[in-house]
C-alpha cells in the first residue's frame, strides 16, 4: 500500500490523499486498528508539505475514519463501533459527490451525462433495494 498523487492532475493533494486511505479501507487493505504513517513520513515520502498530509488526516479524522492520538500515531476506526452524527454524515455524503462529480467532469463528461449517471446508479440501488 503505496500513496501516489498526481501533481499536474488538477485534484487537490488533499482529496487524493484522502480518497486512496478511504479506497484502501473500503477494500480492506487497511483494517481497523491498523496504523497509518506520521504525517510527517508521509509527506517526505510523497515530497508534498507537512500541513498537506495533517490536512487530509483532520478531514479522515472528522469524518470519523481515523483517529490520531497524540504521541501514539494515526489508526484506521471501525465503523462499527459508532457512527458519525448525522450532520456529519450529510456533509461526508456531499464531499463525496462533490468529488466524483469533479472526477467525471474532469474525464470529460458533460453536468447532463455526470446527471444521467447518478440517475442510473440511484435506480440500480433501488431495484437491488427491492
Amino acid at each position: 500500500m503505496e500513496i501516489e498523487v498526481d501533481f499536474n492532475g488538477g485534484v487537490p493533494l488533499i482529496e487524493q490523499i484522502s480518497r486512496q486511505v478511504i479506497s484502501w479501507i473500503e477494500s480492506g487493505e487497511l483494517q481497523p486498528g491498523d496504523q497509518l504513517p506520521t504525517t510527517r513520513q508521509l509527506a517526505v515520502r510523497l515530497g508534498v508539505n507537512f500541513n498537506t498530509v495533517a490536512r487530509a488526516y483532520r478531514l479522515l479524522d472528522q469524518s470519523g475514519i481515523i483517529s490520531t492520538q497524540p504521541g501514539r500515531g494515526t489508526f484506521v476506526l471501525d465503523p462499527k463501533e459508532g457512527k458519525p452524527p448525522r450532520i456529519e454524515s450529510e456533509q461526508r455524503v456531499q464531499e463525496l459527490a462533490r468529488y466524483y462529480i469533479r472526477q467525471a467532469a474532469y474525464l470529460g463528461f458533460s453536468r447532463e451525462e455526470i446527471q444521467d449517471w447518478v440517475a442510473r446508479v440511484i435506480q440500480e440501488k433501488r431495484e437491488n433495494d427491492r
